[in-house]
């Protein structure tokens, strides 16, 4: 399939839209009011420190929403103003947080439904109108929709569809895309489904097995076992390995997908010689300015004193849970909450462990004076950090008088 062709078909379809339905002004104060805190605007004007009794709050310089995810949600209530009356889907989360989607639903936007792992389109009409999230939809899921007749609302990130541009250079030039990123994760099935030839790699571990293979030879049963979910169809680790590019989920650690394009480059190099290089490897720059901002933040927050890290945002949220492993990786205790309600009391917080699971810690708010370290994902509304803060300061305020 000619997914540029269709992509720019479909752009100029009078029932495609991706710009602003004219309400911005009425949408911006609901933003605001719903999701924007004062509190959390006044530790930014005080250089992202905050004291209150024994509780010093260091915030990281840049958390929260991103442009990219205020836009989808602007976008999403946009479209409920513009189609009052309409039956309004949306293809998955609009962003990875629990309470904005919650909001979506009492709206009356309603989500497709999932059976055995798939997508149940039938429920969709035409004239019915779909929202495409902030990470994008499959190509397919395009088409399908386009060919139902559906009024389709895309409010898919600018940065994700730079990826989308990237890999399909890749598949015009016959180079398999080399995806750092999760393969069942929305934004990289998205992807993948732009891509030719392509193989999904989790982390660099995975992609030393690759370049090894590269250099070595291999197993290949072993490898089609190992990538059995992460590959395009048909893929054969003895010729698609020839000629790769890089791309790369955008919510990953900036820094390990750096790691994994030098490897690759090296390894082209070392295999085929510098002079050939580039008919075997190309590399463009896909990192969102978001994810990078947010993780470089985290960074120089965990060089800081803290005795304790919060890392806010959804329990599916990729950037939330790279921000997590990097305090993680300095050794500070450090709990990724998703609400205020994870707060069970100064004795108990419920928190997501990189693994997945969910656990209960005890004693996770240590007395007296304590300095506490707070950052979250770009899909967490300032009001979500501000009450999370705000328990703290309570729980503290309450044992004092005990």
């Amino acid at each position: 399939m000619d997914t540029k062709a269709f992509k720019r078909s479909l752009q100029h379809s009078e029932n495609y839209h991706r710009r602003s339905f004219g309400h911005q002004e009425e949408v911006a104060a609901e933003l605001k009011s719903e999701y924007q805190s004062n509190l959390i605007q006044e530790i930014r004007n005080n250089n992202y420190n905050f004291k209150r009794a024994d509780v010093t709050i260091r915030l990281a310089q840049a958390f929260g929403f991103c442009w990219g995810v205020e836009r989808a949600v602007a976008m999403a209530y946009e479209t409920r103003k513009h189609f009052p009356t309409e039956q309004i889907w949306i293809t998955n989360e609009i962003i990875h947080n629990p309470s904005v989607n919650q909001r979506l639903r009492e709206m009356q936007v309603k989500f497709i439904p999932v059976e055995a792992g798939q997508k149940d389109f039938s429920v969709v009409e035409s004239g019915d109108v779909v929202i495409l999230p902030a990470f994008g939809a499959s190509v397919q899921e395009m088409q399908l929709l386009n060919e139902k007749g559906c009024k389709i609302v895309d409010t898919t990130c600018p940065w994700v569809s730079k990826v989308w541009n990237t890999v399909e250079k890749h598949k015009k030039g016959d180079f398999t895309s080399i995806i750092h990123g999760k393969y069942n994760h929305e934004e990289t099935v998205a992807t993948s489904s732009f891509a030719g030839k392509y193989l999904i790699l989790l982390n660099l571990q995975q992609a030393e097995y690759v370049t090894n293979y590269i250099l070595n030879g291999g197993d290949r049963n072993e490898f089609m076992a190992k990538f059995s979910q992460a590959c395009s169809a048909g893929f054969d680790p003895e010729v698609d390995l020839e000629r790769v590019g890089i791309a790369n989920q955008t919510t990953m650690l900036k820094g390990e997908t750096e790691q994994i394009g030098k490897l690759f480059e090296r390894t082209m190099m070392q295999k085929y010689g510098p002079q050939e290089l580039n008919d075997h490897f190309q590399s463009f720059n896909t990192i969102c300015d978001a994810t990078q901002e947010r993780q470089d933040a985290m960074f120089e927050l965990v060089d800081e004193k803290v005795d304790l890290m919060i890392v806010i945002g959804g329990f599916n949220s990729s950037n939330t849970t790279h921000l997590q492993e990097i305090a993680i990786e300095r050794t500070i205790p450090s709990y990724h909450i998703d609400c205020v309600e994870r707060i069970k009391s100064r004795n108990a917080i419920e928190h997501r462990e990189l693994s997945g699971q969910l656990k209960i810690t005890e004693n996770w708010l240590p007395d007296g004076k304590i300095v506490v370290g707070v950052t979250s994902g770009a899909s967490t509304p300032d009001k979500v950090v501000e009450d999370i803060i705000e328990k703290i300061f309570e729980l503290k305020a309450t044992a004092a008088i005990i």
